[in-house]
Order: C-alpha cells, then structure tokens, then sequence
C-alpha cells in the first residue's frame, strides 16, 4: 500500500512507523537469489483465491453486514459467547512459534497470564508468541530473515521486508495454495469469511503463501465534528455538493483567535478521494494502461486545494509536517477541540477509552465527532484498508502446515465467538468483568494479559462495536454503508509489480509525502508538482507501470 498523503496512510492504521530492511536481510537475499524465483510481473489468478463464505456461528447483528463488505454492528456484547472452533485443534500438535509485532508494552509470559492459559487449553496445544513492538519489528524480521531463525508463524513487516519477495517466500515459506485455494478452505470456516480482495494481496509467484489480517475494505476519509459543521449551517455532508463549497466551509470554520483551525494535520487523502482520484493506479480495462495517481488531474486539484486551504490559513499551524509517527500528537489535538477536521483510520473511532467518541465526551458533551464521508459528485472511496499485512507459515511438512492453518483459524474466530472474548477480553472473572449492560470491562490484570498479539496470526472478519455508544456505532455503519459502494477497485490487487512491491510503500511513498508537504506548504511553487511527477517515475514509478501492464497482458493469455 502506498502513502497517498503527506502523512503516511499505513501508518494511520497502525501506530507506529516500521524499519526499512534491505541491508541486513542481503544475505538471505543472495542465497536464494540463485536459482530462486526471480521477481515477476503477473497477473493473480482467481484459481488461487479461497471460495469464501459470509460466516455465521449464531449471533444476530444489531445492524446487519452486507455480501459488499458493510460490517455488521452490535450495540451489546453477547450474554453468552458461541465456540467458532471445534474440539481442540492443537491436540499432539509440537508447540508452535510464532512472531509478531505489537503496540502494546510486552505482555505478561504464560504463566502469569490467565488469557494465554485458557487459549492455549481450547487449542489443545502450546503457541509460544514473541511479541516485538512495532517500531522494532521490521528490524527483528531482518534480523531472523539473516540468521535462518523464523519461527512456525510470522507477520511480514508492514513497511516492506525483502527485496525479492518472490524468491524469499519460495525458499522459506510454505505454499498454501494445496490447503486454502478453491472449497480447500472449508476445512477452516473462519478463515474463508476473510474476503477475497483481502487474498489477493497474499499471491505471489503464482501461489497463495500469506493469511491476510483482514481489514474494512476502505480506511476511510477521517473524522469531523458534526457540532460545528452545524453551526455554520451544514447538517448533512450532502449539503457539501463540491470542493469548492468545502473550501469556503473550512474558511468558515478556522478560527484563530479561540485558537481552532479547520483541518489538523492534513486533509490531502479525503480530497483526492472527493476529486474522484485513485488511491495509486488508474487500470484502464480497454487499453491496458496504467496511469499513476500523480498523472491524474483529480489528484492534482486535490493538491491543488490543500494548498490554497494552507495559503488560507486553515490548517493548524505545525501540523502538516507532522508525521504518522506523531498521530497521537494531531489525533489529540482534534480531540481537545483544536480542529473541525482530521484524517484518520477507521479503527481508531470507536476504540474502548482511546477512541474518538469515548476520549472526546469525556472533555466535552458537546463533542459531537462523526466519520467523514468523501463529498461532490465525483467522490469515490479508495480500497486501502483491505489488509493489515500478511502472516506467513515456515515450510514445513503437509500435515505441520495444517495444525498451524488450524491455529490461524482459531485466531480468526468471529465477534463473539468464545474465541474472539478470550483473544480481546481474556478470562471472565480474572481479566475482565461485565458492566451495567453486560459488556466486557477490563480489569487491570486483563489490560495486561490481552496484549498478547494473537489477532496478527489471523484476524476475525471485522465488527463494529462500542460499548461506549450505540449511536458510534451507527455513525460507523452509516459511513460504511455509503462508503462500501463508492469503493474505486484496486489493480495493484489483481496485478502485481515487482518494483511496486519493494517501492511503493518505501522510497516512492517518501518522495512523494516529502515533496507534496513542500507544495502545500508553499515553499514550492505549485509548478513543482511537474518535477515530482518526473521523480516518481524515474525512480521507479515508470518501471513499475510498465511491470503492471506486462502482468495484463500475461493476465490475457
């Protein structure tokens, strides 16, 4: 996934920036580069992806899901969790290790820990997890990429790993087209609800090798405070029927003297997505063509705004150039009443005392923030939040590969499930109790015992839930139900680049975020943006186009 604003869109969904790896991983790199799998362009073929099925173990939803990808939403946690597993999956099984990163501090070790305890005793099995934090992930995964120690199970570094992909899931990492690809995957029912967008990212070299940590579909477009879009007059987003009035709303709401600006940090990404521009290539079905999202007129007049609400005076001052790894430094100020707008993940709205909605009617009862939706006619949503990242499975023998896929389902388990409480909430009794409406409350053991990562060795299909707000939650399906049918495909799904893969999301994503927060800042003309599109290519974008467009062709074969 690239970054398609001067903030790093990963890193709005995560928390926390990762550790480039090229240098130390250079030796595995030069092993299996000879004779390994040399890096392709390709196209994905559908007869790889998983038959996949909506996944039902009994629980009604207050709000229903739809096939398209709307969640389903729950005003209450269930009195009494349903097992989504059967019997004990791990039973003989050799203890399973596994890697994966966390932002969390270090959880308490199984035996101090109630939540491990009890999973491990539905497994039937021990899973020995290390959990490294986040900003040391990417150099821990260098470091047993280099010295041959990967564990049974392991997350693949959100901000890129190995050059050569291809070769380095060839050589150490088991293919698991024989076990998921088609109605294989029925033996693991809570694996298969995951969708098949979400799949698409785990094909590589023509074979399946990753278990996507499913997503929503979209991120979307960040978070605004209803209560004073209404005080200048805007009660529904519909009222916003182009750029132009949005601009003239941003005017309207910067405030300098109560010390309250429109925007916090950045908006770049919610305009591209209301131009109408893609979130990184545009495939043109008939001709085979792939244009950048750079080359596009639509994200150029996104720019083209952002700049001119900067000249305005509508940003809070200092904040554009903060960076992902600062998000709690803007989300905070939005939430302290500083802005009427912020770009933000999804995730971060509903979640339990750091969420917006929690965090913000604790300053103040009439903070009233909502999700945004993209504005005007040609307003599309972009599908960047389909996957976390991929977990991988070690090569290892048939039967080895599925007792692990078998605890890659138990971690899949759906809201609700007897597994998902256990995962999120521990031990009822020990790690959590239930509030006034039933709802799972933390206790202090279980704050603890919960950080635990095994939600990153899979993840359950999405729900939305707040035990704070029933009407959060229906702010959030409500968003979702109209920004699910406005997604714009991604190709780079469907195709892949070899370049794309080991750039886009690096050193093409730092170009372009450095040199955009130059242009909207003003201390580049708005000219500059030719030269950046010249760079971006240059350095690689070029390559990777044409790398996609050979994967068409081959696709058409």
């Amino acid at each position: 996934m690239s970054s398609s604003t001067p903030i790093n869109r990963r890193s709005l969904f995560r928390m926390g920036a990762g550790v480039g790896l090229g240098l130390v991983a250079a030796p595995l790199l030069a092993a299996c580069g000879d004779g390994g799998t040399a890096a392709k362009a390709e196209a994905k073929s559908a007869s790889l992806l998983p038959n996949t099925a909506v996944r039902n173990i009994g629980l009604e939803p207050d709000l229903q899901g739809t096939a398209a990808g709307v969640p389903q939403g729950f005003f209450s946690y269930p009195a009494k969790p349903l097992r989504a597993t059967k019997g004990a999956p791990l039973k003989g099984a050799k203890p399973i290790s596994a890697a994966m990163e966390t932002f969390a501090p270090p959880p308490p070790a199984r035996g101090k820990n109630a939540a491990w305890q009890q999973i491990e005793k539905l497994l039937g099995g021990q899973v020995d997890i290390t959990a490294v934090p986040a900003d040391d992930y990417g150099t821990k995964f260098s470091t047993m990429v280099a010295s041959d120690s990967l564990p049974d199970v392991f997350m693949y570094p959100e901000s890129g790993g190995v050059d050569n992909k291809a070769a380095f899931l060839q050589a150490k990492c088991a293919d698991l087209t024989p076990f998921l690809a088609g109605d294989r995957i029925k033996d693991y029912p809570n694996l298969a609800a995951i969708p098949k967008g979400a799949w698409q990212g785990a094909i590589f070299g023509g074979k399946l090798y990753g278990l996507p940590i499913a997503r929503t579909g979209t991120g979307g477009a960040g978070f605004y405070r209803h209560d004073l879009f209404e005080e200048v007059g805007v009660s529904s987003l519909d009222q916003i029927t182009d750029l132009d009035r949005f601009v003239e709303l941003c005017k309207e709401l910067t405030r300098p003297k109560q010390d309250q600006y429109a925007i916090i940090a950045g908006a770049t990404t919610m305009l591209a997505m209301s131009a109408g521009a893609p979130s990184s290539w545009r495939l043109d079905a008939e001709t085979g063509k792939f244009t950048s999202n750079l080359e596009t007129p639509e994200y150029r007049q996104a720019i083209e705004i952002a700049r001119d609400l900067y000249k305005a005076g509508c940003y809070y001052p200092g904040t554009l150039q903060m960076s992902g790894a600062q998000k709690a430094q803007y989300t905070d100020m939005f939430k302290n009443g500083k802005g009427a707008y912020v770009y933000d993940g999804m995730p971060g709205y509903l979640a339990p005392g750091t969420g917006y909605v929690a965090t913000m009617k604790a300053i103040d009862t009439a903070y009233d923030p909502r999700p945004f939706v993209p504005v005007g006619k040609d307003a599309v949503t972009w599908m960047d939040n389909v996957a976390l990242q991929n977990t991988h499975i070690k090569k290892a023998s048939g039967d080895r590969v599925k007792q692990i896929l078998a605890f890659a389902d138990f971690a899949a388990s759906p809201f609700g499930s007897e597994e998902y409480t256990l995962i999120n909430y521990g031990v009822e009794g020990t790690d959590f109790t239930r509030d006034d409406k039933g709802n799972p409350a933390l206790t202090k053991q279980g704050a603890q015992d919960v950080t635990v990562p095994w939600k990153f060795a899979a993840s359950a299909v999405p729900a939305i839930f707040s035990a704070d707000s029933e009407q959060g939650v229906r702010h959030v399906h409500e968003a979702f139900t109209k920004m699910i049918p406005m997604i714009e495909p991604d190709p780079t799904l469907q195709y892949s680049s070899p370049t794309w893969d080991s750039k886009g999301s690096g050193s093409l994503a730092t170009l372009r975020g450095d040199a955009l927060k130059d242009i909207i800042a003003g201390r580049k003309p708005m000219s500059a943006y030719d030269q950046l599109v010249k760079d971006y290519l240059a350095q690689g974008g070029e390559q990777a186009r044409g790398e996609f467009e050979e994967a068409v062709q081959k696709g058409k074969k």
